[in-house]
């Protein structure tokens, strides 16, 4: 995988106490990663999107647990690290699970429930069963979102969130957890973050005013806060400052020094900070941040390295230059990404801001990437710096939603969300409309070319994939189903295509006749979105609503292998040349990298 989803969960990046792996939510998954290798493993079992993760001091548990729908519950999972196993189920709490915690020697977890429960529960970690639970906050106060363990006492924790801060205190004994509300004075905050000192005498509340509060952990009081003037929100920053507080050290995002806090160090990272996790004792921490990136800090020179970053939007389309399958380029809002498949990291990133790129293609020379853009533009790019060679304006009308590019890299075929199919005539230094194509009255979603460059294939939304002769200009076959058509492929030898679109069903049609040779059930919930073939033609694959990659024997029409670990919609999938890897691309920004089966 390539995504990152611990973006929009806060604190959802956190460092394992091996100081080797680091652990992040990915949609419906948990992901474990290998710092040094950056070899994944993936946790499936939960049903939603997982909402928290945490690991124990001792390092040999996980909890992660996960939204719901309002009313329902939400489940609490217990993993083993080390076999990688799914220990218990715990369940509780409604709607969703906002923060979990262990205890300072791994003998509870802590669990608080979000807003449709409003509850803190406390968990045995080895009996795998609730002691006792309790509401999180005061009738008066507001909703309770962070809950953090005592740093050397197992019975005791603190909540936090809209107005309420609480010190608990477990009675076992009695099966009963005892509440005491902190005082803050005048002052009323949103806490967005707690971290409580070593020594446990204090712990410190970062809030969404920007201001940092410290409080004494016995008297259960605020002594110190700032500062006090230009403050900046804590949850909107991209900066990361290491302030010294009288005698501890705190790591926060951005905040501005007073006369009795200096700022000693800081640097600047793309986007809003979600996650700090500090590598064990040592002189490293990690920074997540809403931009999906993540970067790895030195503590003594306090320098950034960008370790890993994704799409955060949408990821519309995947493609593998001709020939190799160590390079891929995918498109999303904003941006054209190229990555390096063998380190699974980013090698170029292509920004045209406030736009949306539908679709790509690169040239067989490998020269130009060519995009399509929802402003209607045709944009080429050099694949190696990612400069800007050429645009063409106006190209479609509502959008440039399907493009490709013939063999001999002399014409573009774009199509538009108007059904309107262009012929692009590209030479040195011009480009000219060579011919439109007016059949489609929807959008054209897919457009492939045979190798010789005299005709091409378009499925649209309208229901219809068209054949057409690029070198008359004419429609040569029409096809025609009840589905709006998402995606066509040529099997290789090229005297047939198959399609598949809304319902469900991928389509076996003759390229001389346009006739139907065979029909399969492509999947049993939701339309099939992507789909690509292998050179021989033995095999292909497909992607859809049901967020399942299947592999499939092209004579036989039955799936031979299914991948599962997408959360949300697949848009696109590509098998790379040498039938090395499958990469498939999602709505919810996933980019999942699948080994192909070594039997085929």
């Amino acid at each position: 995988s390539f995504n990152f989803f611990f973006w929009h969960v806060p604190c959802g990046l956190t460092c394992h106490p091996d100081k080797e792996h680091i652990l992040y939510p990915l949609g419906y998954t948990v992901v474990i990663q290998e710092l040094d290798s950056k070899k994944q493993t993936f946790l499936h079992g939960h049903t939603n999107n997982v909402s928290c993760v945490v690991v124990s001091r001792n390092g040999l548990y996980i909890a992660s647990g996960q939204v719901t729908f309002m009313g329902f519950k939400a489940d609490i999972i217990l993993w083993d690290f080390q076999r990688r196993e799914l220990l218990a189920r715990l369940s509780l709490h409604k709607g969703k699970i906002e923060g979990l915690a262990f205890s300072a020697n791994s003998l509870y977890l802590l669990s608080l429930g979000g807003q449709d429960d409003g509850s803190v529960v406390v968990w045995h970690v080895d009996k795998r069963e609730a002691v006792c639970g309790s509401p999180a906050s005061a009738c008066s106060a507001g909703n309770a979102t962070i809950v953090v363990c005592s740093s050397r006492r197992d019975e005791m924790f603190v909540t936090a969130g809209n107005g309420t801060i609480r010190v608990w205190e477990l009675d076992l004994a009695n099966r009963k957890i005892h509440p005491t509300e902190c005082q803050t004075g005048h002052l009323r905050r949103v806490i967005m973050c707690v971290k409580v000192a070593d020594d446990d005498n204090y712990f410190y509340v970062g809030t969404s005013s920007g201001d940092v509060l410290k409080l004494n952990t016995d008297k259960k009081l605020m002594t110190d806060y700032g500062p006090q003037k230009e403050k900046f929100s804590l949850v909107s920053s991209s900066s990361v400052t290491l302030v010294f507080s009288l005698s501890s050290s705190l790591l926060v995002p951005e905040s501005r020094a007073t006369s009795r806090r200096t700022i000693t160090k800081k640097i600047q990272v793309q986007g809003a900070v979600t996650s700090l996790t500090q590598r064990c004792e040592g002189h490293q921490f990690f920074v997540g941040t809403k931009e999906c990136q993540i970067y790895q800090v030195n503590y003594t020179a306090f320098t950034e390295e960008l370790i890993a970053a994704c799409h955060t939007e949408a990821v519309h389309d995947i493609v593998f230059p001709s020939g190799t399958s160590d390079l891929f380029v995918t498109c999303s809002k904003n941006d054209i990404r190229v990555w390096y498949t063998p380190e699974n990291r980013e090698l170029l990133r292509i920004v045209v801001p406030n736009m949306i790129c539908h679709a790509i293609d690169v040239t067989r020379d490998g020269k130009s990437i060519i995009s399509a853009w929802n402003d209607g533009n045709i944009r080429a790019f050099l694949p190696q710096s990612g400069q800007p060679m050429y645009v063409i304006n106006h190209a479609h009308s509502l959008g440039v939603t399907a493009v490709a590019t013939t063999s001999d890299c002399k014409r573009i075929i774009s199509g538009g969300g108007e059904g309107q199919v262009r012929v692009w005539e590209i030479h040195e230094r011009i480009h000219k409309l060579g011919e439109i194509l007016k059949e489609h009255v929807s959008a054209v979603s897919c457009i492939k070319i045979k190798k010789d460059d005299r005709e091409c294939v378009t499925a649209s939304l309208d229901g219809t994939c068209i054949i057409w002769d690029i070198v008359r200009f004419i429609r040569k076959q029409i096809i025609l189903a009840n589905t709006f058509f998402k995606c066509v492929c040529y099997h290789p030898e090229e005297y047939q295509i198959i399609t598949s679109g809304t319902n469900k069903k991928i389509g076996y049609w003759e390229v001389f006749d346009g006739s139907m040779i065979r029909e399969l059930e492509g999947s049993a919930s939701g339309s099939i979105n992507g789909m690509d073939i292998t050179s021989d033609g033995a095999y292909f694959v497909t992607g859809g609503d049901d967020h399942l990659v299947k592999l499939w024997d092209y004579n036989e029409g039955a799936v031979t292998h299914v991948g599962v670990g997408h959360s949300g919609n697949i848009s696109r999938l590509k098998i790379c040349p040498g039938n090395k890897y499958i990469v498939s691309v999602s709505a919810d920004g996933a980019i999942l990298v699948w080994k192909y089966p070594d039997s085929h």
